[in-house]
């Protein structure tokens, strides 16, 4: 994979959304913030779900962040992968190739 820092392109295209619609930005950070805290699910695996439906849905940036959200919030590289896997068998052989994405991400 070329050398690419996703997690500040991530980072850019909020900025950026944000400068033009910060009333908009503001209330999805907002609904991100209230689906994705501790709950009946806990962070971690909402995480997880977040990482296949990303694999299903091939966002190669939503892989990303979402892996290294699951991962600062103790999810391991063996739940992440049964995460990804669930995402191949509902999805098949293209979520599969972006595990590579995953497995970048794992590295740091």
């Amino acid at each position: 994979m070329e050398n690419r820092n996703i997690m500040g392109e991530v980072m850019d295209t909020m900025g950026f959304t944000g400068k033009i619609l910060p009333k908009v930005q503001e209330k999805f950070m907002d609904f991100n913030k209230a689906v994705m805290s501790e709950g009946k699910l806990s962070v971690k695996t909402k995480e997880l779900i977040a990482i296949a439906l990303s694999l299903a849905g091939n966002c190669e940036w939503c892989i990303t962040y979402h892996t290294k959200m699951a991962l600062s919030n103790g999810a391991t590289e063996e739940e992440i992968l049964e995460a990804a896997y669930v995402a191949v068998l509902m999805a098949g052989s293209p979520a599969l190739m972006h595990v590579q994405i995953v497995k970048e991400a794992l590295k740091g």
